[in-house]
């Protein structure tokens, strides 16, 4: 399971997290302001090859995909549809792309790491009254959720299949989100359950 791994010593999980951020907003930024998809293609492709160069198994960056496929297949065959097939690509692409880079940033860069850079970019914020703590926590939070897209698909999947359903992929997009929904309430409860909104409640 991706969210499960542990990042070990490949050249990626030396890097620090400040720079593997950044990384990734400059390529997302790219993508997005180029707008081409065949640029967005070879940044998927990129992605995929990343994995495999530096020591994450594969099965982590497919994983992820299969998480995907019925939100790509949804985004796909609208677009294809009431628009044209080079923007179908394009979108699809880059939200591949995107993830799998994202996913990778998480599974190289350990939570606490994540945490002090996040903290250290909202100290500005505590003139204005912002908690950078909190700022730090919601982010990496965000962060770290990307390879649960890829448990709520599975947990999702076995449904479908339980109920003996096949060749309509389409049918996994509400269950998924609805799965998500869930896992963001019981963060949300597993948080307030270990004091993190105990400032809010003597506040109020």
């Amino acid at each position: 399971m991706i969210g499960l791994y542990v990042p070990g010593t490949g050249p990626l999980h030396r890097v620090p997290a400040g720079p593997k951020l950044l990384a990734l907003v400059v390529v997302g930024v790219a993508l997005i302001v180029a707008s081409h998809h065949w640029l967005a293609v070879g940044v998927l492709a990129a992605a995929l090859v990343l994995y495999p160069a530096v020591g994450l198994p594969p099965r982590h960056a497919f994983g992820a995909l299969r998480a995907l496929s019925p939100f790509l297949l949804v985004i796909g065959v609208f677009q294809t549809l009431f628009g044209d097939w080079q923007t179908a690509l394009r979108l699809c692409a880059q939200l591949a792309a995107l993830v799998l880079l994202a996913n990778a940033v998480t599974l190289t860069t350990r939570v606490h790491a994540m945490l002090e850079l996040f903290e250290r970019m909202a100290r500005p914020l505590a003139r204005v009254g912002v908690n950078p703590d909190r700022v730090a926590l919601v982010l990496a939070l965000t962060v770290r959720s990307v390879p649960m897209v890829q448990v709520a698909w599975r947990s999702a999947r076995e449904g479908y299949q339980a109920r003996g359903l096949s060749g309509r992929p389409y049918l996994l997009v509400v269950p998924v989100i609805v799965q998500l929904l869930r896992m963001a309430d019981a963060t949300g409860e597993a948080l307030v359950a270990r004091g993190i909104d105990e400032e809010t409640r003597r506040s109020r």
